[in-house]
């Protein structure tokens, strides 16, 4: 297992220091954003976590290895190459056995956070169960992984080009503890507000860092989702981003585009219907998770 695994070597001496890590993904450069506001999104979120005290992990598959945090030369190839495969939990062996370039999702992301011992992830929105999933039965891996990994997901809820009521019912049914900070609504990315009441919220770091070290002494398997609402004055209206998302939705169904392909697809017309601020609210808000991140991986190292 260790032989496909490599440590940047800030990585390597923050856990040789027992220093609290932050795993970060790395789609969100590839397929996210183009370049060079992902690397300069990258740089400036792994900044934040040191800021707050913790190390960042940026997560992506390089030459045949797991890269647990990225040079400044991988995360630049990253961004700038063209061939760069979507890896979850199915292709990640294949990625690996044939060294292609891989940016690692929600899922595969946890899956090598947990293979490294990283008990926290930071990311913009967990995927979920699609649009139409009677007719498509399309539903990410994401939930999947999150019933079955022991890692703690930091995001704005779930992306809302989704069905987000479903996504929610997955989580339950799969025992998936959804926090909301310091709301008791679900988040729905670009705005705070979904209508969708969350069982469990919390108001401070060291209070969910303490759900979460009770959970692993109970050997309670699976992930958290920790449901961080994107600040309201980076936020975009709900009317507006929900007209947007509804129009992308059906060009996406006209053109017959599902699958891994959806996601990005549906998040480049967002950007274009929205004059690219929902660009700017989609790098506000992993900004805004990096910040929360850091701070329970923090008070999880205190307790």
């Amino acid at each position: 297992m260790q032989k496909y695994i490599e440590f940047s070597k800030e990585v390597a001496q923050g856990k040789a220091e027992d220093k609290p890590i932050v795993a970060l993904e790395s789609t969100i450069i590839s397929h996210g954003m183009p370049y060079p506001q992902n690397v300069e999104m990258a740089q400036n979120v792994e900044q934040i976590i040191r800021n707050h005290g913790a190390i960042p992990a940026t997560i992506a598959i390089i030459d045949g290895k797991i890269k647990i945090g990225l040079e400044a030369n991988e995360l630049d190839l990253l961004a700038t190459s063209d061939d760069v495969a979507k890896v979850s939990r199915r292709d990640l062996a294949e990625i690996i056995a044939t060294k292609r370039i891989g940016a690692t999702t929600v899922a595969s992301t946890m899956i090598c956070a947990e293979l490294a011992d990283i008990k926290f992830f930071v990311t913009g929105g967990i995927g979920g169960v699609h649009r139409g999933v009677a007719q498509t039965m399309d539903i990410s891996a994401d939930l999947e992984e999150l019933s079955q990994t022991n890692v703690t997901v930091i995001c704005a809820g779930a992306k809302s080009i989704l069905d987000l009521p479903k996504t929610l019912e997955y989580l339950e049914t799969n025992g998936v503890p959804v926090i909301g900070y310091q709301t008791d609504e679900l988040p729905a990315f670009f705005t705070p507000e979904s209508g969708i009441k969350l069982n469990s919220s919390a108001d401070t770091p060291e209070a969910i860092a303490r759900i979460c070290k009770t959970k692993n002494e109970l050997a309670l398997n699976g992930g958290i989702v920790v449901a961080n609402p994107v600040p309201q004055a980076d936020a975009l209206s709900k009317a507006y981003i929900d007209q947007i998302i509804e129009d992308a939705v059906k060009e996406a169904d006209d053109k017959g585009i599902s699958g891994k392909d959806a996601t990005p697809f549906l998040l480049g017309k967002i950007v274009d219907k929205s004059d690219g601020k929902s660009l700017k609210t989609n790098i506000k808000l992993v900004e805004n998770n990096a910040v929360l991140g850091a701070k329970i991986a923090v008070a999880f190292t205190q307790l």
